[in-house]
Parts: structure tokens; C-alpha cells; sequence
């Protein structure tokens, strides 16, 4: 079942599909990581690509919770953030692709909201 968007954010970013797939930067076109469709609530990142665009997305659902701040640190499977309770992935951030980047992602299931800088 689709879920419904609240709210989307896109700045000089593109999403492959509405809510999720492959993450493109707008200014070199190079794929930048892989938001999983089903597994997030909330995704709120900034990143700085290579060639120097600055980008952003932030996506949010109509059925999102609130979520709880948590010090816990994702886990990587096979190059996937995931969550550490359940180790469904979350999404993936392509180091070699990004100069820097923050993030937070609530885990759908958890519903703990996880943090992360490079």
C-alpha cells in the first residue's frame, strides 16, 4: 500500500520515485545513495556533493510518529544504514559520491530517530 506524503522537500536533489529509490544530486546528475521505501518514517538530510552543489531532502508522511531521539548508531550491512534493533536497511549514503552530509531518519518500525555526520 502507498503511503501518503505530508511533506517533500527536494533542493537540488531528485528522488527516482516519489518517496524513495535512487537519490540523484540536480547539478552532476550522480546518483548520491538509496532511500528504502518502506522502512523509513522521516529522512531529513543536507549533503554537499563532489562537484560542490549543496542539496537537501526532507520527506515526511501523512502517518509519520513523532519518534524518540535515540544515541544508538546505525548499523552497515552490505553498505546500508540500518537500523540496530532489526536491521532493516534504511537507506544508503554513497561516501564516494559526497563531500559531507547530515542526517536523521526515523526507523518506521522502532520508531527512533537516528543521527549521523560525516
Amino acid at each position: 500500500m502507498a503511503r501518503v506524503l505530508k511533506n517533500k522537500e527536494l533542493i537540488n536533489t531528485r528522488l527516482a520515485t516519489n518517496y524513495g529509490g535512487w537519490m540523484y544530486c540536480n547539478e552532476c546528475n550522480e546518483n548520491i545513495g538509496y532511500l528504502c521505501y518502506s522502512t523509513y518514517d522521516k529522512l531529513e538530510l543536507k549533503y554537499r556533493c563532489n562537484c560542490g552543489n549543496q542539496g537537501s531532502a526532507m520527506l515526511e508522511f501523512e502517518d509519520s510518529r513523532k519518534g524518540q531521539n535515540c544515541d544508538d548508531e546505525l548499523v552497515t550491512i552490505k553498505n546500508r544504514f540500518c537500523c540496530p534493533k532489526d536491521n532493516e536497511p534504511l537507506i544508503t549514503i554513497l561516501d564516494k559520491k559526497v563531500d559531507s552530509y547530515e542526517m536523521k531518519i526515523t526507523c518506521k518500525s522502532c520508531e527512533s530517530i537516528y543521527k549521523r555526520v560525516k
